[in-house]
């Protein structure tokens, strides 16, 4: 039987559009089954950090995205009399992936962006109103059923991926169960059409209040959002309504600025599927973790899931490497997975406290660390890679390598291409690398390299001299790499 696609992702959002897209760009053959018709019209995710938005420059939507992008210099947690406890400053400078460190957005905004992308490859098709049913594995492939608009329909593809968020058939089908993280909290979210931006804050907002922690955030043009914690005994009814909504909203003071858009009641979850491979079927998004959104990190991470995964299947499918390369997929994403739901538990405590004496504790605890000079300028930054597809005990092996922005604003990525770079750094001054000369020759000194060796993913491989990187690389994915 002959194959309909190469990859059959199941689940039309931001990670598996963006795996499609990162896919087709490689020569894959891809179909992503999308359930629902359209773009869901109301915004969910509200952010994307620098990392994110390079992967979305990959995928050719970064530009469309930051459009409609706004962002806050501010982060800050607030206790119940407005003084502030904790504050991340800077979060709209340049980050590392080159693009600024805080993006606040607008979710259908970002997937029509992406869906344009997708449609420009020919390699790849997007279709609504496709429902995945049962799947069944052989040696070579997978044998998919899809309920669509026209009657059912089988589609053979090589691969099966499910970006079908939390409730996954694809994870479920498969029996995969989760690793619980203990976080488990009902929060009902308000998002607000703008009227008058000058009545809002212009800082994101973290109020510690014991009495109704809050969220206030910015998010894409023209809008803004609110975050209520769901108290005991509170229905989710009862939160819904608009006259109670109304009374939630009265502290701050927008009457005649905002106009409701969404309500909706979410319980904020922490967990990690236990397998995200099984065979020839493997999970990417919200169907391989849930984490809560204090640290603004879902959609980053499924963006981050696609970035790894991509470039793995590519080359699996290309015949350039073994499936054995998938089985790095997991190990090099969930301990970063790990750390970043550890850091959104930790701020969603910190906001989650209802004991006026916990409150007090935390207040006094923030207090006397800032008066010590000890509290954190910023969130802590991700582990690095530890074990997979690197040169495990070179100088920077598994880091994230900065993406070089050029004085006249050209960044590295355009300039060098999707595949792997090995950078030699006697060789900066060539063309096209003399315009990001200066920020590389920054990080060769920091890691006292003499070549890098950066994957499509853009972590570093490894650093040594360039005949043992090229040979180690191909070694280890099966891929060749020029300088």
């Amino acid at each position: 039987m002959g194959f309909d696609c190469d990859v059959l992702i199941a689940g039309g959002g931001p990670t598996g559009v963006t795996l499609a897209v990162l896919l087709a760009k490689r020569g894959v053959k891809v179909i992503v089954a999308e359930k629902d018709e359209e773009i869901y019209p109301l915004p969910r995710a509200a952010h994307i950090d620098h990392e994110g938005m390079r992967i979305l420059q990959e995928a050719g939507a970064a530009d469309a995205v930051m459009a409609t992008c706004r962002r806050a210099s501010r982060y800050e947690f607030r206790n119940a009399k407005g003084k502030v406890l904790l504050s991340f400053e800077g979060s709209d400078r340049i980050g590392p992936g080159g693009w600024p460190g805080a993006n606040m957005i607008h979710q259908p905004s970002v997937e029509q962006a992406l869906r344009t992308s997708l449609a420009a490859c020919p390699e790849a098709a997007l279709h609504s109103g496709w429902e995945l049913g049962a799947f069944a594995e052989d040696a070579d492939g997978v044998t998919a059923e899809i309920t669509t608009p026209e009657g059912p329909r089988s589609i053979r593809t090589r691969w099966l991926v499910g970006a079908d968020g939390a409730r996954s058939p694809v994870r479920k089908a498969m029996g995969i169960a989760f690793d619980d993280l203990a976080f488990e909290e009902p929060w009902l979210v308000v998002d607000m059409l703008v009227d008058d931006p000058a009545r809002l804050p212009t800082a994101n907002l973290q109020i510690c209040d014991p009495r109704r922690p809050t969220t206030c955030v910015l998010m894409g043009v023209g809008r803004h959002r609110w975050e209520f914690m769901i108290l005991p005994g509170e229905s989710p009814e009862q939160v819904s309504d608009d006259a109670f909504i109304a009374q939630l909203m009265k502290p701050w003071n927008v009457e005649g600025a905002v106009r409701l858009e969404r309500k909706a009641v979410y319980t904020f979850r922490a967990r990690i599927a236990r397998s995200w491979r099984q065979g020839r079927v493997c999970l990417a998004g919200d169907a391989a973790h849930q984490t809560p959104p204090f640290a603004g990190q879902g959609m980053c991470s499924g963006l981050r899931d696609a970035a790894n995964l991509a470039w793995k299947l590519g080359a699996v499918i290309s015949g350039q490497a073994p499936d054995s390369l998938l089985d790095t997929y997991q190990p090099e994403r969930e301990p970063n997975l790990r750390a970043t739901i550890a850091m959104a538990i930790m701020m969603g405590r910190m906001v989650c406290t209802t004991s006026r004496w916990g409150a007090f504790l935390r207040d006094t605890k923030m207090r006397i660390g800032r008066a010590l000079g000890k509290l954190p300028s910023g969130p802590p930054g991700y582990p690095p890679i530890s074990a997979g597809a690197i040169l495990t005990g070179s100088p920077g092996a598994g880091s994230y390598f900065p993406q070089a922005c050029a004085s006249d604003g050209a960044k590295l990525d355009d300039a060098l291409g999707r595949d792997a770079w090995l950078i030699v750094r006697d060789d900066l001054q060539t063309p096209g690398l003399a315009p990001f000369a200066h920020q590389l020759t920054r990080w060769f000194e920091q890691h006292g390299a003499e070549a890098v060796l950066v994957r499509p993913d853009r972590h570093v491989f490894g650093t040594g001299d360039p005949a043992s990187l090229s040979h180690a690389w191909q070694a280890a994915t099966g891929l060749a790499v020029s300088a």
